[in-house]
């Protein structure tokens, strides 16, 4: 019955999603054929605004679902003081991608709507894509390694995408969102990785550092977020199924050591060294929170 239960609620959640999407898609693209034919100001002043406020409205309504239908609890943790007038900086473990709407409830009306550094395929995803588009969101191309030595001239492409996305962020208050594994972690991946950590990918330090280059002397505070699921990392179908349960979130702030603001993380080896070793140290103490957050749930704290 339980099961039966679940996968109506599955069905029932993924149609309204598609059809809410939809729905919202005219909308959105009625706002950004303005945004292409309006003068920058008028852009700048209304539209990209009614763009975030199609979009925002569009995760009200999933988190509205997350809470109210499918009962998912957040157990949150932080004692850092959140305000939508400041440059914010998150890094975070990824096990999944709930992992953004649950950033989206710790922060909504609290800080800068939240900008993901995302992979470029994503971009035809039928009005989702075409949203963070018009959010600005950088899209990564996400080169392996075998391909970047068939295709030098593509190295790089990905820093010049931050720091054009760095530059448009400098303009008004933003918050940076980086998954520092670049993907979610998996036991395959993991496995693949030979990672040394028990819960989490390598830390890929890149992205962040160009980050901190390009906008480091704005950055308000930095948002060290770790994120744990309690009944194991949701995918879509459990989450429209109404199997997340709990999702646990411990938050702190961080400041930026003052070298890295001024360091070239591309030209400077021992710059470049001395950062990776910091982010090095986070992972660490991620990752021993993580063992905490695991045997907290398996005594019932």
């Amino acid at each position: 019955m339980k099961k039966t239960f679940e996968f109506l609620l599955g069905i029932v959640g993924v149609v309204s999603l598609v059809v809410f999407t939809l729905l919202l898609g005219p909308f959105l693209f009625s706002a950004i054929f303005l945004r292409l034919i309006l003068p920058r100001n008028i852009v700048h002043r209304w539209i990209n605004p009614l763009i975030i406020g199609i979009c925002l409205f569009w995760v009200d309504a999933i988190l509205w679902w997350m809470i109210s239908v499918n009962k998912i609890e957040f157990d949150i943790k932080h004692d850092i003081e959140l305000t939508p007038n400041q440059w914010n900086l998150i890094i975070s473990n990824h096990q999944s991608w709930v992992d953004i709407f649950a950033l989206f409830y710790i922060t909504r009306h609290k800080l800068p709507v939240l900008k993901f550094f995302i992979k470029r395929q994503l971009i035809w995803v039928p009005v989702a894509g075409q949203a963070w588009w018009a959010l600005d969101y950088p899209f990564m191309s996400r080169f392996s390694k075998s391909y970047l030595e068939k295709h030098p001239e593509k190295i790089g492409k990905d820093l010049e995408t931050t720091k054009i996305a760095c530059a448009k962020f400098s303009e008004i208050p933003t918050t940076i969102v980086n998954y520092l594994e670049g993907t979610r972690i998996t036991k395959e991946k993991h496995n693949r990785q030979n990672s040394p950590f028990q819960h989490l990918l390598k830390p890929k330090a890149g992205g962040i550092a160009f980050a901190i280059q390009a906008l480091g002397e704005k950055f308000n505070t930095v948002i060290d977020t770790t994120v744990y699921y309690p009944n194991g990392a949701p995918g879509y179908w459990d989450l429209a199924c109404g199997r997340v349960g709990k999702i646990s979130m411990r938050l702190r702030k961080l400041d930026i050591p003052e070298r890295f603001l001024k360091m070239d993380y591309t030209n400077n080896a021992d710059h470049k060294l001395d950062f990776q070793n910091w982010v090095g140290n986070l992972w660490i103490q991620k990752d021993k929170l993580l063992v905490d957050l695991i045997e907290e749930n398996r005594n019932g704290m």
